[in-house]
């Protein structure tokens, strides 16, 4: 661990500057997991590697050293000049100043797929405020990427790697399963970071599908269903969706009836080709 380690202190010395809690920032100082992070993202020559939250740049050096080319979108302007100055050096190191909510991602992955890129991958230590909404947006707006290896809290990575159906599922599961194949690669405890985090942490990575497992005509429609299933869990999901205004109750248990599910099953019980 000490190398990293020393690093993250160096350069936190060196600027003067402490973790900024509101954006939710922990400083990864474990070598062991930078490299199976990088080794799991499978990057090669002729990549290009978009990192999300790159921090002080620990795991962007690696990154660097492997990709044709490193996108980071750093929101903080402090790490912003930090970058700045460790990679100045770096010809494939670019660096946007912004909200990843907010980049259009899929006009700068066009661009660089037309300048020699081969594949786009995304690796990120992700603020565990905000995994949700990053992780729905990189799938949602259908980017043309190959992998997205993230560090997530533990929880997190259970409700997205699970199987949906079982016991953990979430609204989240549905999506997940629906646009990637999911795998869990590594548990990250709390000592691998400055400060430690609260909670225990776990790297996954996210395959892309070329196409769904299953075929359906209205994905919106889909996923509006599944989302109001798992707004009131504790409910049947006659209940839940007849509250959202979604359905009639009467249409919903006639279609649970074709199914030959019971009227008292819930929206977590039901597999993805089911909802469908």
């Amino acid at each position: 661990m000490e190398n990293a380690y020393k690093q993250t202190m160096f350069i936190l010395n060196k600027y003067n500057i402490t973790a900024n809690k509101s954006l939710g920032q922990n400083f990864l100082i474990n070598d062991e997991v930078i490299n199976t992070i990088v080794e799991a993202s499978n990057i090669e020559k002729e990549d290009l590697v978009i990192e999300i939250g790159p921090g002080l740049g620990t795991l962007t050096r690696k990154l660097l050293e492997k990709a044709k080319k490193v996108i980071c979108i750093e929101l903080d302007k402090r790490m912003v000049s930090i970058l700045n100055d460790r990679f100045s050096l770096y010809n494939n190191f670019e660096l946007i100043n912004d909200d990843i909510l907010k980049v259009n991602l899929k006009e700068i992955i066009n661009d660089e797929l037309n300048n020699n890129v081969q594949r786009v991958k995304v690796v990120a230590n992700l603020p565990y405020y905000i995994t949700t909404p990053i992780i729905m947006k990189l799938l949602e707006d259908k980017l043309n990427i190959e992998s997205i290896t993230v560090m997530v809290q533990k929880e997190v990575a259970k409700r997205l790697t699970v199987t949906p159906g079982e016991k953990l599922s979430g609204a989240i599961t549905y999506a997940v399963n629906y646009y990637t194949q999911p795998e869990e690669i590594i548990l990250v405890p709390n000592s691998s970071f400055i400060p430690e985090p609260e909670v225990e942490s776990e790297v996954i990575k996210l395959v892309l599908r070329k196409e769904p497992p299953v075929k359906i005509n209205n994905e919106a429609f889909l996923f509006k269903l599944i989302k109001v299933s798992f707004m009131q869990r504790r409910k049947t999901l006659v209940n839940g969706i007849t509250n959202s205004g979604l359905m009639e109750k009467e249409e919903i248990k006639a279609l649970l009836k074709k199914l030959n599910l019971s009227e008292n099953i819930r929206g977590e019980n039901l597999t993805l080709r089911r909802f469908c």
